[in-house]
């Protein structure tokens, strides 16, 4: 066992998020943390990390072992290229080799027992450089790095220039790089290409130690993990296998959960409609026997009804129908300085078309929709919007929202024609109900 967690419970004002939760991981486990978003899964990375404090529990670390951690978020800042920041990791090795070398430049004038001990420091030194794979840390650098998506082109590129979702793959490869004997991954594969998040499957699946990872990808988890601890309604509870082993082992839990619990409450009617009919007769014997029923009523332990899985539910209807040409792009190009993202791109999309945009990360996908959104100006090309076309954008960093206002503000200042009804049943339909509406967004999960 490398990591444990006991009892961990954690409340954000009358929200408890945890409920004594408690799991463990062992040495080279591949492990899943699942549940909805809001289910408190990043806030318990960050109290196994200790950027969080539980409100009590504990969680115990094996003596000696090393914890990494990957947040949703980066803000990583620096002036230096990717892979000088790459290295920072591998400072010891680098310091060591420079040791190492100087060393050799002394031996050449040295004689004797001053030969003699240089030669022994020199052993001891050369035997850590080898355990700490010292002679291809080079090759590890860049075998990250490509894995990750950076072209030896992107190398030099200064890290202060690079995008969120750069950043956040460069703080990842940092991390890989570094080796601790667990690593905590919070939605790794958010900034990631297919290309490589197929090397991070395989990377994770080979890694000597042990991975925590919180992902919503499906298949990324089915083929890393073999263990799923699930956070449900603030509890904890572990599952061994993949992801479809855990989806199909909780569709069985929960229709024999219901079972129980519809079986307990008919069980639990029937006793109420004897004891009702008992007290009815009002004479003593009944009143007694209907008391003796009550205290037997009491004693049951009952059966929570398993929560029920909600969903996402939404369609999307244009309020007014466009022309039969919707979008038409000739010519494209764009660059940024020497940096040469595509040219002479040609699409056209009819209505109703659904069009997926692929292509690896850094290739100008984004930059793609922000041209045709009318947020970036094109080098060349043209771009011909259709007859009673409107444009809905999403982007990818949040840049629309505004962190101080409640849900509820963000969509009325954002449609002050909308009735409070219909924003109430907008955030309904995508699972924010209640007083969840008057949250602020800084206080909701990524997810969220």
């Amino acid at each position: 066992m490398i990591l444990s967690c006991i009892n961990i419970n954690k409340s954000f004002g009358t929200d408890q998020i945890l409920k004594s939760v408690s799991f463990h991981i062992n040495e080279r486990e591949k492990a899943a943390i699942v549940g909805i978003n809001g289910a408190g899964k990043s806030t318990l990375l960050k109290i196994i990390v200790g950027e969080l404090a539980a409100d009590e529990g504990e969680v115990v670390l094996a003596k000696g072992k090393s914890l990494g951690y990957l947040a949703q978020h980066q803000n990583l800042s620096s002036d230096k290229s990717i892979y000088d920041e790459m290295l920072t990791v591998k400072q010891d090795v680098i310091k060591l080799f420079e040791q190492i070398r100087s060393l050799e430049q002394d031996m050449k004038n040295a004689q004797g027992q001053a030969l003699e001990k240089m030669l022994e420091t020199y052993s001891r030194l050369t035997h850590e450089f080898e355990l700490k794979n010292g002679y291809a840390y080079q090759s590890e650098v860049t075998g990250i790095l490509k894995g990750l998506g950076f072209s030896e082109d992107d190398f030099g590129k200064s890290v202060s220039s690079l995008s969120g979702g750069e950043k956040t793959r460069i703080a990842l490869g940092k991390l890989l790089l570094s080796k601790p004997d667990i690593i905590l991954l919070d939605e790794p594969t958010n900034h990631l290409d297919l290309i490589s998040i197929a090397w991070l499957e395989n990377f994770l699946l080979n890694y000597n130690g042990a991975v925590v990872v919180v992902a919503h990808d499906r298949y990324f988890l089915d083929k890393v993990v073999s263990k799923v601890i699930e956070i449900d309604n603030g509890k904890c509870m572990t599952y061994m296998g993949n992801y479809t082993d855990y989806a199909n082992k909780k569709a069985m839990l929960r229709e024999a959960q219901l079972k129980q619990y519809l079986n307990q409450q008919q069980l639990i009617k029937h006793h109420e409609e004897v004891i009702a009919r008992l007290r009815s007769f009002n004479r003593e014997k009944s009143i007694k026997r209907a008391e003796s029923r009550e205290k037997m009523l009491e004693k049951i332990e009952r059966i929570e009804k398993p929560t029920e899985q909600k969903e996402i539910h939404f369609t999307l209807e244009p309020r007014i129908i466009s022309g039969n040409d919707v979008l038409s792009v000739e010519g494209l190009s764009k660059s940024y300085g020497n940096l040469h993202l595509f040219s002479d791109i040609n699409f056209e999309i009819k209505r109703g078309e659904k069009v997926a945009l692929i292509g690896n990360n850094g290739t100008g996908k984004t930059t793609i929709l922000k041209i045709i959104n009318g947020s970036l100006t094109a080098d060349s090309g043209q771009i011909r919007i259709g007859s009673k076309v409107h444009i809905g954008y999403y982007d990818q960093e949040h840049q629309v929202l505004d962190p101080d206002k409640t849900l509820f503000d963000e969509l009325q200042d954002s449609y002050p024609h909308l009735d409070n009804t219909t924003i109430r049943n907008i955030l309904a339909a995508f699972l924010f109900t209640e007083d969840d509406v008057f949250k602020r967004i800084k206080d909701i999960s990524g997810g969220e």
